[in-house]
């Protein structure tokens, strides 16, 4: 399993790394709390108990993410990133819009089965995560076979995976063990901006700046069958 360094055991802390300590305690977890948190995420909201919570793997600087919050108040959302800086944006992004239903955590996603219980999660959304294609490790992208069973454990039944891409490589990739698993694909396009679904469809960061290149934008919703 991969290990992260945890935000105390920095050596060499800077604004970020002493926000999720200090500023953001209480709203932005390193992966050990998080690990303390499974099967408890819905207890940090005293008002939002039976509310949907829902999954973000990536959230990159927060865009989609203060989206989902700012849009949706009747739904919780947990964000996962690695990288410190992203981090604080993202928790700073819904913060500064007054969103109360995010919370965030520095965690691996490798590690999602030790920081959730079965069933604790309801939606999943993972926006153009490193497609791996060069040098050419598939094993280290997010929906591998081992990360698609963990989701499928921890997720509700009838509840989704959402998946965008640039990368038609990594993406076929993703569908071929998708459709051997317990997931249902109930949506598949190549080039999302071709399709109805851009009328409700949030464009993120990175989204824009393949937009610009004229790269096509991959799509999916798969479905949990278990």
């Amino acid at each position: 399993r991969p290990r992260i360094l945890k935000a105390r055991e920095v050596r060499h802390h800077n604004a970020y790394t002493l926000a999720l300590i200090n500023e953001y305690a209480g709203w932005a977890f390193d992966e050990e709390q998080a690990f303390c948190l499974q099967g408890k995420w819905r207890s940090l909201w005293s008002e939002g108990s039976h509310f949907p919570l829902d999954l973000e793997i990536g959230t990159g600087n927060g865009t989609h993410f203060a989206h989902r919050a700012l849009t949706f108040p009747q739904r919780l959302i947990v964000g996962i990133e690695l990288k410190f800086k992203p981090l604080i944006q993202t928790i700073r992004r819904t913060r500064r819009l007054g969103c109360n239903n995010a919370r965030v955590a520095r965690l691996h996603a490798f590690n999602l089965d030790l920081a959730f219980a079965p069933n604790e999660i309801d939606d999943v959304f993972c926006f153009f995560p490193d497609p791996w294609v060069s040098p050419r490790k598939p094993h280290h992208r997010i929906l591998n076979p081992r990360v698609i069973d963990i989701l499928s454990h921890l997720q509700k039944p009838k509840c989704r995976i959402y998946f965008k891409t640039d990368s038609r490589e990594a993406f076929e990739w993703s569908l071929h063990h998708l459709r051997n698993s317990r997931y249902q694909l109930v949506y598949v396009t190549y080039d999302l901006h071709q399709t109805p679904l851009m009328q409700n469809n949030f464009i993120t960061q990175f989204e824009s700046i393949f937009l610009k290149k004229q790269l096509p934008i991959c799509y999916l919703e798969a479905e949990n069958n278990k």
